[in-house]
């Protein structure tokens, strides 16, 4: 039997051989020595242009040749620098569900932010991601710092250190082509750690937009939710009145009190179509 390319397979062991590990596949390679049989000298070729008798000697080895790598089929991918995102350019009438965005949807606990943003990700006709600060400041398992045990500087820090982190997130994905929308309980009595933080995390050409249904809502809401996310219902109280305070500040509000998740996400379109034409002063 022919093989086309390599060694033959080694015979088959039959009974009363022995093992087949004794079988030697340079035995059936073409020329190679075989036990008992003699070869005379390896010849070594004459150099170009020689012209004497030809030369005899062991034939010197072959100089080692570079064999280049086999190309990788997978490998790094270089990524765009993820630059600040600049204000968008107004334009008229904009479908926002097929332009690359980065949306910030301020609300306090309870409003649906986290439901609204995975639903408005999920069905947009662009590539969108869904960054949670909450599930990014969950990311510490060990040492974490619940704010409902008592804020301190630790819970300041890790707060500080989420957002941080969902703005760099985000400007990467935006590089990429790749919208987002971040949820976040932003205060207007803080716009250092707020709105001003998120401006230089991602840049200005982030939108901010305030989901503030009614407060028995929100209290219901939150009644509904399990762990370290359900507050108190003083505390909501206390946040839901601080959130009033956008009121007044120029960015869009959305009341979602008698909306469910769907209806929000296509309001909330209407509401970026109008923000990217006219950018809100924040």
């Amino acid at each position: 039997m022919q093989h086309a390319v390599g060694s033959p397979l080694p015979p088959p062991h039959q009974p009363g051989q022995g093992p087949a590990a004794s079988w030697s596949p340079a035995a059936h390679l073409p020329g190679a020595r075989h036990p008992g049989t003699q070869q005379g000298p390896a010849v070594v070729p004459p150099a170009p242009g020689y012209t004497g008798p030809p030369p005899s000697g062991p034939v010197p080895p072959a100089p080692p040749q570079h064999v280049p790598p086999a190309p990788e089929t997978t490998g790094h991918v270089p990524l765009p620098p993820a630059e600040p995102v600049g204000a968008p350019a107004a334009t008229i009438a904009p479908d926002p569900s097929a332009t690359t965005l980065a949306v910030l949807l301020i609300g306090p606990a309870g409003a649906g932010k986290t439901s609204v943003a995975k639903y408005w990700a999920d069905h947009r006709r662009v590539p969108t991601a869904h960054i949670s600060l909450d599930d990014v400041r969950e990311w510490v398992r060990s040492g974490f710092a619940d704010p409902q045990s008592g804020w301190n500087d630790n819970s300041e820090a890790q707060y500080r250190l989420a957002r941080r982190t969902c703005g760099f997130a985000a400007r990467n994905f935006l590089a990429n082509g790749i919208s987002c929308i971040l949820d976040d309980a932003v205060f207007p009595d803080r716009p250092v750690v707020g709105l001003g933080g998120w401006k230089r995390h991602v840049g200005p050409g982030l939108l901010p937009v305030v989901l503030l249904p009614g407060l028995d809502v929100v209290l219901e809401r939150n009644a509904e939710r399990t762990g370290n996310r359900r507050l108190t219902d003083e505390e909501v109280a206390r946040i839901h009145g601080r959130m009033a305070g956008w009121y007044g500040s120029g960015l869009p509000i959305i009341d979602n009190s008698q909306l469910d998740v769907p209806q929000t996400a296509h309001v909330l379109d209407d509401v970026l179509a109008r923000s990217i034409a006219s950018p809100p002063n924040w």
